[in-house]
């Protein structure tokens, strides 16, 4: 019964209440047949939605059937989550982001489950939200995009959202976004093959090395796209922390880096057999989790085959499509 961890889907009736209200949201909505753009007014423009990504259930679960998808873990898209907004604004457009969602999955409780978004970088705010939407809607987990702003994750304090996290035992995925490509990745498809794997990479050694692991042992995060190059360049990050004045750089990594690389969780998104298969030998199979990154340009389409041609045993393939993410979900936890 696979399950799917890296989805995103954007109800349509989130699509309405935008219309209804935008500026009570701090946005204005623009028209881009067939679809729809939002602006946000402290600035970013996000291009339009794509047709995949607010399409109806009836398509969505005929795209999973397709797949052999049995469940996917909703997120919202990463791009529209307005971090910038201000915090009374922010608060609201969450809430409403996580209602829609969760009315969605709702509907289709045997087939879809939410990830909450949450209003950061305000950590209290954050917190309440995903208690929440715990205890209220019925996520099992939050998502968070891997900067804020342009800021790293683990250079905000966000103790209290990670402390909430912990408490309700669930766990934060975390997904890069760059909503406006950088000069150097606006041409050749560099935003997505090489920017957002970069952006997970910075959001980990910013975690790493300014404590936050140490601080919540308990923290469960699952990393999209295979967990960017961190597993990859793990002996690079272990030699500049032996290396780097670790004072001047606010270095308070416990350990070595790569002695985390199994606190994280990885989603199997690599495109590649030989690249997955060494990311389950380095990390294990119990910290990889299937993944397809339903409804955009660089997602797995064939996320199951992708994980059966990697060789795998057959105990490590059920793991990574089922076993795995009903241990980090407990409302997952019956077949």
């Amino acid at each position: 019964m696979p399950i799917d961890v890296h989805a995103h889907y954007v109800p349509p009736r989130l699509l309405e209440r935008i219309v209804e209200g935008a500026e009570d949201y701090g946005l204005t909505v623009v028209r881009e047949p067939p679809s729809c753009a939002l602006h946000f007014h402290h600035g970013p423009r996000i291009r339009p939605f794509f047709p995949e990504l607010i399409e109806d259930a009836d398509q969505r679960l005929d795209g999973m059937a397709k797949q052999g998808v049995d469940r996917q873990i909703l997120s919202p898209w990463a791009d529209i989550f307005g971090y910038g907004l201000p915090p009374d604004k922010a608060v609201r457009w969450h809430r409403l982001i996580n209602e829609c969602l969760a009315a969605h999955c709702a509907r289709h409780p045997q087939r879809f489950s939410l990830f909450a978004s949450v209003p950061l970088p305000d950590a209290a705010a954050a917190a309440r939200e995903l208690d929440f939407a715990v205890r209220t809607l019925g996520a099992v987990g939050a998502v968070v995009a891997a900067n804020v702003e342009g800021v790293n994750l683990g250079e905000i304090r966000l103790d209290e959202f990670w402390a909430a996290a912990v408490e309700r035992n669930v766990p934060v995925f975390i997904h890069p976004v760059q909503a406006k490509p950088e000069p150097r990745t606006q041409k050749f498809g560099l935003t997505q093959i090489a920017q957002y794997t970069f952006d997970t990479t910075l959001c980990v050694g910013s975690l790493i090395f300014s404590g936050v692991l140490d601080r919540f042992p308990e923290l469960k995060l699952i990393l999209s796209h295979g967990g960017g190059a961190f597993p990859y360049l793990m002996g690079r990050f272990d030699c500049m922390h032996g290396r780097m004045n670790r004072y001047d750089q606010g270095d308070v990594a416990a350990q070595n880096p790569s002695a985390y690389v199994r606190r994280f969780h990885y989603d199997t998104i690599l495109h590649h057999p030989k690249a997955l298969r060494w990311l389950v030998e380095t990390v294990s199979a119990e910290r990889v989790v299937l993944g397809s990154d339903y409804s955009f340009p660089p997602a797995d389409r064939d996320p199951v085959a992708s994980v059966l041609a990697a060789g795998l045993a057959d105990t490590d393939v059920r793991r990574i499509l089922d076993d795995n993410a009903r241990g980090l979900f407990s409302g997952l936890a019956s077949r």
